[in-house]
């Protein structure tokens, strides 16, 4: 099955990546399988680990807190 590049990107989906396909009221859903996060204490904080989840870099990281603080979420 091949899903558009604007909407796999929207998304947050990659090519190739395996993906569940269920029939659901009339409708036909996909969606990536659940992800098996595990959390572990690192000092005196609890974060969160993703096997295979590529690491933020420290400017993604700053990007991100930023947009979140302008949109005051």
């Amino acid at each position: 099955m091949v899903i558009p590049k604007p909407i796999r990107e929207a998304a947050g989906l990659r090519p190739g990546e395996p993906l569940e396909v269920t029939f659901r009221d009339g409708r036909i859903e996909i969606e990536p399988p659940a992800s098996e996060m595990k959390l572990m204490r690192k000092g005196k904080l609890v974060v969160a680990h993703l096997p295979g989840a590529t690491r933020l870099k420290q400017d993604e990281v700053n990007r991100a807190l930023q947009e979140i603080r302008r949109r005051g979420i």
